[in-house]
């Protein structure tokens, strides 16, 4: 009954008006954040997706603001932008795959992987059966030099066959190979395959390393599919059973995606240390928009309830008669509600908290007369979404000499505390991120920094854990900067029911709590700007160039 009742709260809940643009103050505050962010994460901006047209409007009104409040340009040749050479690949209509003259149906009987790099060519290459994946008798990587390579796969309720391949490990093993193709086309959710299908972004940062030979060309099959490749069913056939000629090739165009980061500079009053800067930064971009509407209140509702469950389980899983009576309630909201259809993934907390956030920042700065010592660096990142493609190539190539950058202080999702949230805590709720991992001198400063509000926040650690299945450490951007050895503080109230839906829009944030969360990473910044010294890093630096460590 009390589901029912909730739903009913939710699905009544409907859109509330956007404010007219008003103009902002100097000190930070609830009004200009809602102003701003309504603006931000409207349906005009069309998700904001790095590579898009959107992306670039979005990114032209940060830099617009950025000289408003009165930051100097810090991007390239005197402007406020610095490009980031984003590369959009899809599918080339002319690739093809055939077997005995018969030819495939791409995304139906099979589906490539882009490698993002030069893949070897396999027309005339034979099939080969190397066994079921993870057996001790699979095909021995010597004898699969030249080959169109079959891999079976294990199924069953408890042993989900996408989940269970690592595409990396198989072209490792099989790198001699001329093609890799696995059997679990037909066990893959449609919308991974819609996600293989989408167009792939990859980062073209300067000179890329010549591959003379190439990787495999790596596709997924279905069980017809390996039936024809191999002639015979996979059930009885031995490793290393020959199989048909293989006739075909495939391929990915590439095209220039217009991305931008957004970067200014506040110089410090400090001569002897206005050449330092501390980071301030978060991530303009969204996810876009999809093709397909859907009923916003319902989603909202079953996402609600979806969320609620999980967190109260001791597990944190939600079982399949517990789904059903969600999809029972959802089904009497449709009858009872009309559908209030939408496509666009607005990005209200992800990340326009952050970005509407380091913008209030920067005004508040930048309006007062009592200036930090050291510089402030304001960097709004594009492509975080897509591979933190923006704070990796503003670290590789940044604007300020690297080493003097002291600290950064990144936020991603800081919008979010209301009780209807469904989200861990409440007003005075923020997880804190890597803020020890380097220097624990910047730890314990911002807990000096917390202890000394009025209204301290309650500080949770626990996604900051080693080896936390999150993984939100490697997550978002400024991981590129630790990765350089720089001290970083990770802000955020967590995630929700809106994470990457539809109804992540502005009417569902929290503006006072994103308002104090602004307000205490202001203080973060002043404190490590003021210090008579850098930042002391204590810990052991990452390579700059390995995989992120949790």
């Amino acid at each position: 009954m009390k589901a029912v009742c909730r739903f009913a709260a939710l699905g009544a809940l409907l859109a509330a008006a956007p404010p007219a643009p008003a103009q902002t103050r100097t000190a930070i505050n609830s009004a200009d954040l809602r102003s701003r962010l309504y603006l931000y994460a409207d349906d005009s901006m069309m998700g904001r997706a790095a590579g898009t047209e959107y992306n670039l409007k979005a990114t032209a009104y940060v830099a617009a603001e950025a000289r408003r409040v009165g930051l100097q340009p810090a991007g390239d040749s005197g402007t406020f932008f610095q490009s980031v050479p984003l590369v959009k690949r899809e599918f080339d209509a002319r690739s093809s795959l055939a077997v005995d003259g018969a030819t495939l149906r791409p995304w139906q009987d099979y589906a490539p992987r882009d490698p993002r790099r030069a893949t070897k060519p396999f027309d005339g290459a034979q099939a080969v059966y190397a066994g079921i994946l993870g057996d001790s008798t699979m095909l021995p990587p010597d004898q699969a030099a030249g080959k169109f390579v079959v891999i079976g796969v294990r199924f069953g309720p408890n042993l989900p066959p996408s989940a269970q391949v690592n595409r990396g490990a198989l072209l490792a093993r099989y790198r001699a190979a001329a093609g890799i193709a696995v059997v679990s086309l037909d066990s893959m959710p449609a919308g991974l395959v819609e996600f293989f299908k989408a167009p792939q972004y990859a980062l073209r940062d300067g000179a890329q390393p010549t591959d003379t030979v190439g990787i495999p060309a790596y596709v997924y099959v279905t069980e017809t599919v390996a039936r024809s490749l191999l002639g015979a069913p996979l059930d009885g056939l031995r490793t290393g059973a020959a199989g048909k000629t293989v006739q075909g090739s495939l391929g990915f165009s590439e095209s220039p995606a217009p991305a931008r980061n957004v970067v200014g500079i506040l110089p410090g009053s400090d001569p002897a240390l206005r050449g330092e800067y501390v980071a301030i930064g978060a991530h303009n971009d969204h996810v876009g928009f999809d093709h397909t509407p859907v009923d916003h209140d319902s989603i909202r509702a079953y996402n609600g309830a979806m969320r609620q469950l999980e967190l109260t389980a001791a597990d944190h899983q939600v079982t399949p008669e517990q789904r059903a009576a969600i999809r029972v309630n959802t089904d009497s909201l449709h009858r009872a509600h009309a559908a209030r259809s939408d496509s666009i993934f607005n990005g209200a907390d992800d990340d326009g908290s952050g970005t509407v956030a380091v913008l209030e920042i920067a005004e508040a700065f930048a309006g007062t007369r009592a200036r930090p010592k050291r510089s402030l660096i304001f960097v709004w990142h594009t492509g975080e979404e897509l591979g933190l493609f923006g704070a990796q190539y503003f670290t590789d190539h940044p604007t300020v000499p690297r080493d003097s950058i002291v600290a950064q202080l990144n936020m991603d999702m800081v919008g979010r505390g209301r009780a209807e949230d469904e989200v861990l805590g409440g007003p005075a709720y923020l997880q804190l991120i890597g803020t020890r991992r380097l220097s624990t001198e910047l730890g314990d400063m911002i807990e000096t920094v917390n202890n000394a509000r009025r209204q301290p926040f309650k500080f949770d650690y626990q996604f900051d854990a080693t080896g936390h299945p999150e993984q939100y450490y490697c997550r978002s951007d400024h991981y590129m900067y630790a990765r350089y050895g720089i001290p970083i503080a990770f802000f955020t109230t967590g995630s929700h029911r809106d994470y990457h839906q539809v109804t992540d829009e502005p009417q569902y944030i929290d503006y006072d709590k994103l308002t104090n969360v602004s307000q205490f990473v202001h203080d973060v910044a002043v404190a490590v700007a003021n210090l008579d010294h850098r930042v002391v890093v204590d810990k052991p630096k990452p390579d700059p160039r390995g995989n992120c460590v949790q």
